[in-house]
């Protein structure tokens, strides 16, 4: 049976030494790249998923990664046999740790383990009973990574910083933009322990059957070379991520617990009875395809919880549950490059919802998730798709630097610039800046439909692609809607919007090549329509949104000197254009002449200072 190793993982053995005798034991320097993840494996007390003393529960380990310039907590989990996604093993005397070095040099490493009563919901040291370490230390070097293009491990983590992403290793700023749906994307058939619990058929969500994803559609991108599981598992996912990643598209939406929600079909548990133990060899398989991701470059965009299930766990405290939850996903996960951590789906009470976390409860959990992660991964949160649900909610925690901004979700695309704009200014005169993604745009009927239906996409493109972008979001994610026949749940064909992929990535293009967008605001008012969008840093660069045939003008009163102005095509991407007019001058309102075609369609101008 093939096994699959993750590519340029480190792997280090260190032994348990039960008796607690004899000389310990330091593990062999080795060297490691930069950015690349750590896995530190330890044999322990054989035990398994069901023991009386539950491995996920009754054992801690903790892992302290110490370098010259800092240091890092991390902690590990129970991996049965240490080989899980390949033996489906739920036995075992394996735990193991993941780390991902930010610093080149000397790292040294010290592990305990200890055993107690719920001791995994314990920070303090001198709790439980010590397992003594025969390897408890080690070292390793760490130099460059030899990756490069969109592979996270050749740019670092991605943090929020002043309402963007931004690369801790490059400080280079991200836009990110892919597929919001399927939401079940990890209800896969080739996971050991999932299936669905019932078909749903309910006028206000996607309906399902019985049918897991196979992703059947994209076994013919899965490519020689890429990871499987268990004797080929796997290629239909992985395949379809190959296929999201060839499109340019950088982030991927997915639920990690759908309980009582519209697929009912993920969860991390050996099984939805038992919210205490977890299913080691399933998590296992998850982090194969988590691995592929971040090497072609698709960050994990993680929704912890459904509107349906937010008080699921702890009648929805930070309690027990939702700790150990939120801990085992952090320690098997968290070390990912790419990564956000997305509250939960429509959090806090509607009409619809009624029963949901509160403002205090809300505030927890993202505290608690903050608290546990070494590495500050950006926290956003869901919002509901209208006022005044959406307000009800932001309005009490607008200001809280414990969050770093909102997963948006808009209901009338039409306005979703305008909403993106409203909350941004909130953010900022409330002194901690939001990072605001537009990530579900309705109604949730509709969302983006296929192709064949949406050729261009008109709407999409005009108000959320470029409409939410130029007032200051920070990326887009495409929702599938829950009554087309390609929809949020039972979607096995990225390719079914393969045009709204493309035009996806023109415009991030765009933002990538020539704007500083991190150092831009929007500027609607600078522009003499209502329906154009303008981003602007006043007297540098200006990127202007015209949705058709007219007499566009920008205000260039307070500004002096030349300014250049080019066209970009929206449809077709590519390079930048020349127009009828191509130098404007400060000092007052110009206008902008025609695009380089009068085609009665949309263009982007960029109107840039000569230096």
């Amino acid at each position: 049976m093939k096994r699959y190793l993750p590519i340029a993982h480190l792997t280090v053995i260190a032994f348990l030494c039960l008796s607690c005798g004899g000389e310990v034991k330091e593990a062999p320097l080795t060297d490691h790249q930069q950015w690349h993840t750590v896995t530190l494996s330890f044999q322990g007390p054989e035990t398994s998923e069901t023991a009386v003393d539950n491995p996920f529960l009754d054992y801690r380990l903790n892992v302290v990664f110490k370098h010259a310039q800092t240091q890092y907590t991390v902690r590990g989990f129970y991996a049965a046999d240490g080989k899980a996604a390949e033996t489906g093993a739920d036995t075992g005397n394996v735990w193991q740790v993941r780390f991902s070095p930010d610093r080149l040099g000397e790292w040294s490493y010290t592990a305990e383990l200890h055993r107690g009563k719920d001791i995994a919901l314990e920070d303090g040291p001198g709790v439980g009973a010590a397992i003594a370490l025969e390897r408890a230390t080690g070292r390793f070097n760490v130099v460059p990574s030899d990756k490069k293009g969109a592979d996270f491990r050749a740019h670092g983590r991605l943090r929020a910083s002043n309402g963007f992403f931004r690369f801790q290793g490059t400080d280079e700023y991200w836009i990110k933009g892919g597929a919001d749906s399927p939401e079940n994307l990890l209800a896969y058939e080739g996971f050991d322990g999932t299936y669905r619990m019932q078909a749903s058929s309910s006028d206000g969500e996607a309906n399902t059957n019985g049918q897991l994803h196979a992703y059947a559609p994209h076994l013919g991108d899965w490519q020689e070379g890429d990871p499987t599981w268990q004797g080929g598992k796997g290629k239909g996912l992985i395949g379809a991520l190959n296929y999201l990643s060839s499109k340019g598209m950088n982030v991927v939406y997915f639920l990690a617990m759908n309980i009582n929600g519209d697929g009912k079909d993920v969860w991390p548990y050996a099984s939805p009875d038992d919210l205490t133990r977890f299913d080691v060899s399933k998590l296992e398989q998850w982090e194969i395809v988590f691995q592929h991701m971040q090497s072609k470059g698709l960050m994990l965009h993680m929704v912890l919880q459904e509107t349906e299930n937010e008080t699921m766990l702890d009648n929805g405290d930070t309690g027990p549950l939702r700790q150990l939850y939120l801990r085992e996903l952090m320690a098997r996960f968290g070390h990912h490059l790419g990564m956000k951590f997305n509250l939960g789906e429509e959090n806090g009470p509607a009409d619809f919802t009624p029963i949901a976390q509160n403002d205090a409860q809300r505030r927890a959990m993202v505290s608690f998730i903050q608290k546990i992660d070494p590495y500050g991964h950006p926290i956003l949160l869901h919002t509901h798709s209208h006022e005044p649900a959406r307000s009800d909610v932001l309005d009490s925690i607008v200001g809280f630097r414990d969050l770093d901004g909102l997963s948006l979700q808009v209901d009338k695309r039409e306005g979703a610039a305008e909403v993106v704009r409203s909350w941004r200014e909130k953010a900022r005169d409330s002194g901690h800046p939001w990072m605001i993604t537009m990530d579900e745009i309705g109604m949730w009927h509709t969302g983006a439909r296929s192709d064949s239906l949406d050729g261009d996409h008109d709407t999409l493109r005009s108000y959320v692609l470029w409409g939410t972008l130029l007032s200051g979001a920070a990326g887009v994610e495409w929702y599938f809607g829950a009554r087309n026949e390609h929809h949020d749940l039972n979607t096995e064909d990225w390719r079914t919007r393969d045009r709204l992929w493309e035009l996806t990535d023109h415009a991030m293009d765009f933002f990538g090549q020539y704007l500083p967008y991190w150092e831009m605001w929007p500027g609607p008012q600078l522009v003499n329509s209502k329906e154009a969008y303008c981003l602007a840093k006043p007297g540098e660069v200006y990127a202007i949104y015209l949705p058709g045939p007219g007499s566009y003008a920008l205000d260039l009163r307070g500004t002096e000197g030349e300014f250049a102005l080019q066209w970009f095509d929206p449809l077709g991407g590519g390079a930048l254009q020349e127009g009828g007019v191509k130098s404007l001058t400060g000092g007052g309102m110009r206008e902008l002449g025609a695009p380089p075609e009068s085609s009665g369609r949309d263009w982007v101008a960029l109107v840039r200072a000569v230096r």
